[in-house]
């Protein structure tokens, strides 16, 4: 069963201020409930794409593998290759920071893949984490001015179908990309030494589901 709105699906209720969704206290973790839903995406959530071709499609989908049966999808198939859909969530912005997701590689031929975008101003400016199950590989790029380019990578088996731990930690120009809990590689750089948005990412046409996203201020 999929539920629809005009444009997509309000994904975050995060901050307390925000209709009083749970989250830790203090310095813990902002966890996303996603039993707070509303499909008024445009009030919090914003539907970025870096690159070529169409606009990413963000849905919600039931799934009885999902934390509460319920995910987050993109699920354009189109296949232009440098095509990065982003949906950005309106009301954090951050600059020290960890953000973890666990998402899961459903399908797609050019790409199938799945990231976390910090740090962002623009849809051709920030940084990202991404796992890729066709390529069995996990890599940290900066974007600038719509331009992808490498900063870290390490290679791991990155299984289609089920449901994976991805984590960014940034805290000032130093970053760490974690896997299934484990920390796999690291970069430093100083690209993007301001507070920015964050996002989830995916590519091409890579039909990829989310859940269980949590955001920790680090300072």
């Amino acid at each position: 069963m999929k539920r629809r709105g005009r444009r997509g699906l309000y994904l975050f209720m995060v901050l307390p201020a925000f209709a009083g969704a749970a989250w830790g206290q203090g310095s813990g973790p902002m966890v996303v409930d996603l039993s707070r839903l509303s499909e008024d995406l445009e009030a919090d959530f914003t539907l970025w794409r870096t690159g070529e071709g169409g606009a990413g499609e963000w849905i919600l989908v039931t799934d009885p593998t999902a934390a509460g049966g319920r995910a987050i999808a993109q699920v354009s198939k189109d296949r232009t290759d440098y095509r990065f859909p982003l949906a950005v969530y309106k009301p954090y912005s951050g600059k020290d920071l960890e953000v973890a997701v666990r998402f899961k590689p459903v399908a797609g031929t050019v790409d199938k893949a799945g990231g976390i975008a910090v740090r962002l101003s623009t849809p051709d400016d920030y940084y990202v984490a991404r796992a890729n199950a066709l390529e069995d590989n996990v890599r940290f790029y900066r974007v600038v001015k719509g331009r992808r380019e490498q900063l870290a990578s390490a290679n791991t088996k990155v299984s289609a179908n089920e449901w994976h731990t991805l984590a960014l930690r940034a805290e000032g120009d130093r970053f760490t990309v974690s896997f299934d809990g484990k920390a796999l590689t690291s970069a430093q750089d100083g690209t993007f030494p301001s507070a920015g948005k964050v996002a989830l990412w995916t590519k091409a046409d890579s039909v990829t589901y989310f859940d269980a996203i949590s955001i920790t201020t680090l300072k």
